[in-house]
């Protein structure tokens, strides 16, 4: 059994996010985090439900997407919320590509005015674009259609917000509202041992009861072992390739970085497809390297 360090599950892995953000009973989490989020764009969320998270293509030879959680509100908007915990070629590419999912959806049959409910897509980064470097202190940016000469919105029901999460630094003394609170517990989660006073409210109180690992099943204990196993070889195996990086050079660096993270990924047991999104690897170069780790 392993033995935690910490009080409350890591929320960049995908059992943490998951229990935190996609289970039933823990909704009203999700939906508070929502409505400080989109609050000043389309005020109160009343109410989502949670739609299945793997979306097929229009026949079978077309790819697939598996969104970390989909959920629509009272209004029938969608909101897909993504967690990424590393570095992804074309990663804005594949943000706009799962947001066609929502839009062929609302396909209707019949004689149909091509009016679309709003499409959002959240994503929390635990990483930084290396075009945003420049910007220490912007953390938040909200995307939309708009119009170049002007900078006026053009279509307002396509918005992607992504969350640069190592750019937020605030500490408890420099949090002004509760958006600011949700960033800072998913920021240092791991490293909260007793409840700080500027974080006692009830909905926030729920979700430190959600996260505290004392209170797992062995069931529960076992599935987090296994994220969060996953969750640190992936760190070490970017750390190991960006210092290796450094002595071999920047070109030789990033490819040694990439298999270092589909090698990770699977002992892991991920699947072919979700490594080539992951990495920008031909299937070829994947199916080479699960070649080297079979045993002889």
């Amino acid at each position: 059994m392993y033995y935690f360090t910490e009080k409350y599950i890591n929320p960049f892995t995908d059992y943490g996010f998951k229990k935190l953000f996609g289970e039933e009973p823990n909704k009203d989490l999700l939906l508070d985090f929502l409505n400080e989020l989109l609050r000043e764009e389309q005020g109160e969320i009343v109410s989502l439900n949670y739609i299945k998270n793997e979306q097929l293509g229009d026949t079978s030879l077309d790819r697939k997407a598996i969104f970390d959680l989909y959920c629509e509100n009272e209004r029938g908007e969608k909101f897909i919320v993504e967690l990424q915990k590393t570095k992804q070629n074309f990663f804005k590419d594949r943000t706009v590509y799962y947001s066609t999912f929502p839009i062929r959806e609302q396909t209707q049959q019949g004689i149909w005015n091509y009016q679309l409910n709003a499409i959002y897509t959240i994503a929390i980064l635990d990483f930084v674009f290396d075009e945003d470097k420049q910007e220490p202190q912007k953390y938040r940016y909200d995307v939309k259609l708009t119009d170049i000469e002007t900078c006026k919105v053009f279509y307002d029901k396509l918005t992607f917000i992504y969350l640069e999460m190592p750019k937020f630094t605030k500490t408890l003394e420099e949090l002004e509202t509760r958006f600011d609170k949700w960033l800072y517990i998913l920021r240092n989660l791991t490293k909260i041992d007793e409840i700080p006073d500027a974080l006692q409210e009830s909905i926030f109180q729920k979700l430190f009861a959600v996260a505290e690992i004392a209170q797992f099943n062995p069931e529960q204990v076992r599935s987090y072992e296994d994220s969060l196993k996953y969750y640190r070889d992936l760190q070490n195996s970017i750390d190991t390739a960006r210092d290796e990086g450094r002595e071999e050079g920047r070109e030789e660096g990033i490819a040694l970085a990439k298999e270092q993270v589909a090698i990770a990924g699977l002992q892991n047991g991920l699947s072919n497809e979700l490594l080539i999104e992951l990495t920008g690897l031909t299937p070829a170069q994947i199916d080479q390297l699960r070649a080297t780790l079979k045993p002889s």
